[in-house]
């Protein structure tokens, strides 16, 4: 892999970095050499990154060109966003505020070189954000509000920006960068690599530890090496050929960013950006089955001028929902125009809209898996004791699951499956489980689930391993026709 150095004149870049070649902005953007160079990875530290600037054009070229660029297009447009840095800094904010909390001033400016700053310190801060913004130089700007450190702006630093004393530590942080090795070559000749992102600490994940093992070994069978990695190897993902994400998805997270990074970079990717997006949120759900003509629960999207509109539509008991809720988490039954008053104060505190649903009492809730527009399992799921849901919160949070039912697909209702497949079309093609109710002979979704639950000796009580084997092969034969291309 070849390191390229882009500044706008070579003169710019102070620096003895043998591992690195140094070239500008104008020889890397009309120089015919660079069109023939496969593997590089691209450090545009040009003056700006201003749209048609040359800055610019160096990221998006470099990404027409197969290299990595550093940013990427995708990037740079982040540092424009304070909504982004906004999330960054909620989605990090236990770290920020350990790291900064010594500080008595109101304000700090963490300056970060090739992911690491001068004071040791506060490396693991910057290597979190240099894995979030992934630039050679990048500046984030933070600020105490009510006692609390939060990032105000982050921007990347050009060679121009950087203070004279501090050269002799960017040129150390830059030659270590370079020569760090890449994954360790495998001793098999392996046909792909698959990075699994995984939380072993979460609470409820997709999958459980010995599901993620069976997917090892039906990778390991196909010729796939594998990697379990975290949410601190963001900017390892160009490494890899595709990614598997097995952690509890929203858009608000790392699980959605590390899915738009995936894609980006032209990996094979379950769950998809798209899927993630359309899945998550129950009113575009809502919104999206009701255009397509596919059978739910009655429903009605409410927020604070139409609160009333749900009980002259729905009976009670009401189900309302707050849109990006799962697990049970944001989900309440309520009985009566009191508790519907208090839950949507709640609820509304939180999203600007509430999904409200016609409450259909079953013992049992069906899950279809869906992969590639095909079904691959049937599950009853059954509600825990006397409680409505298939999952119950007790009063110290501890969730409790109703038991369950796992039938081949030929064995399950016909009318369930197809409903599945039908309303998974309009999603996409990536990996869903479709919950739905059925009242007499008759079926209804209540939502299409991106990252479903594949765990062991529960989803693959049929199937074993040929579950396993056949999501594995779904992400080679992904692969091999995108090498085909």
């Amino acid at each position: 892999m070849t390191n390229i150095i882009v500044v706008n004149t070579p003169s710019e870049w102070k620096f003895d970095t043998p591992d690195a070649r140094v070239v500008s902005a104008w020889n890397y953007l009309t120089d015919p050499e660079f069109n023939t160079v496969k593997k590089a990875k691209v450090f545009n530290l040009c003056r700006s990154y201003q749209y048609q600037s040359y800055g610019y054009y160096v990221s998006l070229l470099a990404a027409a060109r197969g290299h990595m660029p550093y940013p990427n297009v995708m990037t740079i447009q982040d540092f424009k966003s304070k909504a982004f840095a906004k999330l960054i800094s909620d989605e990090i904010d236990e770290l920020i505020q350990k790291s900064l909390g010594h500080l008595t001033s109101e304000s700090f400016t963490l300056s970060i070189y090739f992911g690491r700053n001068l004071a040791k310190r506060y490396d693991k801060l910057s290597s979190r954000l240099f894995g979030m913004f992934v630039a050679p130089m990048v500046r984030a700007d933070f600020v105490k509000l009510k006692e609390k450190w939060m990032i105000h702006a982050i921007a990347p630093i050009s060679m121009k920006q950087v203070p004279e004393e501090h050269f002799g530590f960017v040129e150390q942080a830059a030659r270590e960068f370079f020569v760090r090795k890449p994954r360790a070559a495998h001793i098999k000749n392996y046909r792909f690599d698959l990075a699994i992102l995984f939380n072993p600490a979460e609470k409820t994940p997709p999958s459980d530890d010995v599901a993620i093992q069976r997917f090892i070994k039906a990778a390991e069978k196909e010729g796939v090496s594998t990697e379990i990695i975290s949410k601190d190897d963001y900017t390892r993902i160009p490494e890899f050929d595709a990614l598997f994400i097995r952690e509890t998805t929203s858009v608000n997270h790392h699980t959605y960013r590390f899915s738009r990074k995936a894609e980006t970079e032209g990996l094979v990717v379950m769950d998809d950006p798209t899927s993630i997006l359309r899945c998550t949120n129950k009113v575009y759900l809502s919104e999206l089955m009701q255009k397509n003509k596919i059978p739910t629960p009655k429903t009605t999207i409410l927020h604070r001028h139409n609160m009333n509109h749900a009980k002259k539509v729905l009976p009670f008991p009401i189900i309302l929902k707050q849109p990006d809720s799962s697990f049970s988490q944001g989900v309440v039954k309520v009985h009566d125009e009191k508790e519907y008053k208090e839950a949507m104060e709640k609820l509304l505190d939180k999203s600007a809209l509430v999904v409200a649903q016609e409450f259909m009492p079953t013992s049992f809730d069906w899950r279809v898996g869906v992969i590639g527009g095909k079904a691959l399992y049937v599950c009853r799921y059954f509600m825990h004791g006397d409680h409505w849901q298939i999952v119950e919160r007790d009063e110290h949070g501890q969730l409790h699951n109703g038991k369950f039912d796992t039938m081949p697909v030929e064995a399950a209702p016909a009318g369930a499956v197809e409903l599945a497949l039908k309303a998974t079309k309009c999603i996409g093609s990536s990996l869903y489980g479709v919950d739905i109710k059925q009242v007499g002979n008759k079926f209804y979704v209540i939502e299409v689930n991106d990252n479903p639950s594949i765990e062991s000796d529960v989803e693959d009580n049929v199937l074993g391993k040929k579950l396993y084997e056949i999501i594995i092969g779904e992400f080679v034969n992904r692969l091999v026709a995108r090498k085909v291309k």
